[in-house]
């Protein structure tokens, strides 16, 4: 049953403890609201100001585990704060660890503070979970994805357009590396994994796959420097530092060109661009 009281409780005090420079949000001169308005974390929930305020006045309908979900991104909930949120609404909590899909707080701060900047949330199998403004503006939004499309691996045997963003030069080994990074996954979480069910439908569906997951190759790493092929500005040579998770199994990819050369003046045209597209 949904505790309408402790659940509206619960949300006025997490969005009474989170000001806007906490989740990227510029405060304004004339702000008198302690913590966050609400209209401002149903921005960051997905939801109409409405639905999130008849929930802090305890009406309105039970929240499904999908708006509990927005709600616990936006909020910048813990985990344990998480599973709160979801038993006060009356469900229970979704798992933990390799399948949680629940960003922590520590990423989403580092993440709203890169607005100039290239970066994403990915899980293990290569999803992306969140992006930057600039994120967006260089790979696209590749959080649109569903089903087995959501792996940008899956995606790159299955649909040639995965593989126009990069140097052709670096085909062959994105192949190779995409398939061991999905043998080790699959070693770890084992046969009924959502990373074995991947490979079942890729041997199924690609033969470049079948042939290069024969050669049983492991710990394929990313090259430190990535060469994009971007639809805007052109060759792009980005280098890609990773902070990872390791309790949740996301990493927070963040890619930076070198001051002063051609790929730094190209993602400051980027940026540009970016701004544009949002207006």
């Amino acid at each position: 049953m949904i505790d309408r009281t402790g659940l509206a409780e619960f949300l006025r005090n997490r969005r009474e403890a989170l000001q806007p420079e906490d989740v990227g949000m510029l405060r304004g001169r004339r702000r008198r609201t302690t913590g966050l308005r609400r209209e401002e974390v149903a921005v960051l929930c997905h939801m109409s100001t409405d639905y999130y305020s008849r929930l802090e006045q305890e009406r309105g309908p039970q929240p499904s585990p999908q708006m509990l979900a927005s709600i616990a991104q936006g909020l910048h909930l813990s985990l344990d704060e998480r599973d709160h949120l979801f038993r006060l609404a009356g469900h229970n909590p979704p798992a933990r660890g390799a399948v949680s899909e629940h960003v922590s707080p520590g990423l989403l701060r580092i993440l709203d503070r890169l607005d100039d900047t290239p970066a994403e949330v990915v899980t293990e199998l290569g999803e992306t979970l969140r992006q930057s403004p600039m994120g967006v503006a260089l790979t696209g939004d590749t959080t649109r994805f569903t089903g087995p499309e959501r792996s940008i691996g899956y995606r790159w045997f299955t649909d040639p357009g995965a593989r126009l963003l990069y140097a052709p030069e670096e085909h062959g080994f994105l192949s190779r590396m995409y398939a061991s990074g999905l043998r080790q996954v699959l070693t770890l979480r084992g046969p009924d994994s959502q990373a074995a069910h991947l490979a079942d439908l890729l041997l199924e569906r690609s033969e470049e796959f079948r042939r290069v997951w024969e050669e049983h190759e492991v710990g394929v790493r990313p090259h430190d420097v990535k060469h994009f092929v971007h639809p805007e500005v052109g060759a792009l040579e980005l280098h890609c530092q990773r902070l990872t998770d390791p309790g949740q199994s996301h990493s927070l990819m963040v890619y930076t060109a070198v001051p002063g050369s051609e790929s730094h003046e190209k993602l400051r045209l980027l940026s540009v661009i970016g701004a544009q597209a949002l207006r």
